[in-house]
């Protein structure tokens, strides 16, 4: 079974906590700070590798985690860093936010990596909050939690030729020809339930990658049949080869069908239009394809579309389409952008966007780098206090507060918190 969308749950690894520790060795009478820093928290790395070539694994197993840091050790020792969790999905695959539907990332070729949650940090030990003024910190910093999300992997093969056309025109008897691709093939009317790859060599330096596209009937593109599941592998191909059935051997109108086929892609994504389209003419080995190939040529060629006369059976013309599909190849880009996905705002993933604003007459201050200095201030530790009031000033909070009319013994709310104003 070929599996094209997973939905999985990633989560980093916590930093280590930094801790409070003193040197009290028998010939240093002066002691002093020695707590080290803990280990940074391991991340969910994503790798596209193209010895992946289907989402299955991530259907049976759906949570993914990183270690967690190490707390930091006496002595200023640091605490060891959790290993990363390296996540290997197939070429093309596209990362989506599971909330938003808005892509993270587009992992399209061979090597690409990207961080999907990025490991916590280590939090400082008090030895490193010593300073001339602040000679024994009673405090130390807790690791920050790692991220986590929840997110959608979505496969778009990634082939230069798409085969389009209705079930059983012989499209899979086509690839198994002209490759070395092995799609299971009988006489029936229902689609196939999974797209078939295979690479065309026309010589040294001249191959391409042909994909079977399965699922398009009428109404695919609401939903009927496999719908959506196949189409958007028709999105990332650069030629389309429509094609028909030009022995009308199950009864239907294959210049009907191509319309038919076409109505489902463009209702699907408009775009598709943009795609440059040839059209081959199969099973003319049988009588009955005389009267229809003149047809198809009448009805095609004055539009501009390539109309090819072959036999998947016999062999027949297939070389002549092969060279086509490689000259038109040649004057296309190569480009495996998706058309329409929309990509999320990078400021979602910001981690030291500071807001301070007025509402209903409370001064609040929020932001994720403020949270992780509260959780790290000991409030009944003074030298603690202090550095987070000094901190407060250094990232310009409180001058902000100022502007918004902030006074002296006012209520100002910091992550839920409340504290009494004093400057």
């Amino acid at each position: 079974m070929f599996i094209d969308v997973a939905k999985i749950y990633v989560k980093a690894g916590n930093g280590g906590n930094g801790i409070v520790s003193w040197r009290r060795e028998k010939y240093e009478p002066s002691g002093g700070p020695y707590g080290g820093d803990g280990g940074r928290g391991g991340s969910v790395i994503l790798v596209a590798d193209e010895g992946i070539r289907t989402l299955m694994d991530y259907r049976y197993k759906r949570s993914y985690y990183a270690q967690n840091g190490e707390d930091g050790k006496t002595k200023k020792q640091f605490g060891k860093d959790g290993k990363d969790t390296i996540l290997k999905v197939p070429v093309g695959t596209i990362v989506k936010d599971e909330k938003t539907k808005k892509v993270i990332v587009d992992l399209k070729k061979p090597g690409d990596t990207f961080v999907i949650a990025k490991g916590g940090r280590g939090g400082r030990g008090n030895a490193k909050f010593a300073t001339s003024t602040r000679q024994a910190p009673g405090f130390a910093e807790p690791g920050t939690p790692g991220e986590e999300r929840n997110i959608i992997l979505e496969l778009k093969l990634l082939a230069d030729v798409g085969l389009i056309g209705y079930p059983n025109v012989g499209k899979s008897t086509l690839l198994s020809v002209i490759s070395r691709a092995k799609p299971k093939i009988a006489n029936y009317h229902f689609t196939t339930l999974k797209p078939n790859l295979g690479v065309v060599s026309l010589g040294e330096d001249k191959s391409f990658v042909v994909a079977d596209i399965p699922g398009l009937i009428e109404g695919a593109s609401t939903g009927i049949g496999l719908g959506h599941d196949f189409l958007r592998h028709v999105e990332r191909t650069r030629v389309l080869v429509h094609v028909l059935d030009a022995s009308g051997s199950e009864g239907r109108n294959p210049i009907d069908d191509f319309y038919k086929i076409n109505a489902e892609l463009f209702e699907y994504n408009e775009k598709l239009r943009e795609k440059v389209q040839i059209i081959a003419a199969n099973k003319t080995d049988l009588p009955s394809s005389n009267e229809w190939v003149e047809k198809i040529k009448s009805e095609f060629e004055n539009q501009g579309i390539k109309v090819f006369e072959i036999s998947a059976a016999t062999n027949k013309g297939i070389d002549k389409l092969l060279y086509a599909i490689w000259d038109t190849l040649a004057e296309i880009p190569v480009n495996y952008d998706t058309f329409d996905e929309e990509f999320i705002e990078e400021e979602l993933f910001e981690d030291d966007k500071i807001l301070v604003y007025k509402e209903n007459n409370k001064f609040i201050v929020e932001g994720k780098s403020i949270e992780r200095l509260m959780q790290s201030t000991y409030m009944d530790d003074y030298d603690s206090l202090r550095y987070f009031q000094d901190t407060l000033r250094k990232k310009g909070i409180v001058d902000k507060l100022v502007e918004l009319g902030i006074k002296e013994g006012d209520s100002v709310f910091i992550c839920g918190y409340e504290f009494e104003f004093f400057n």
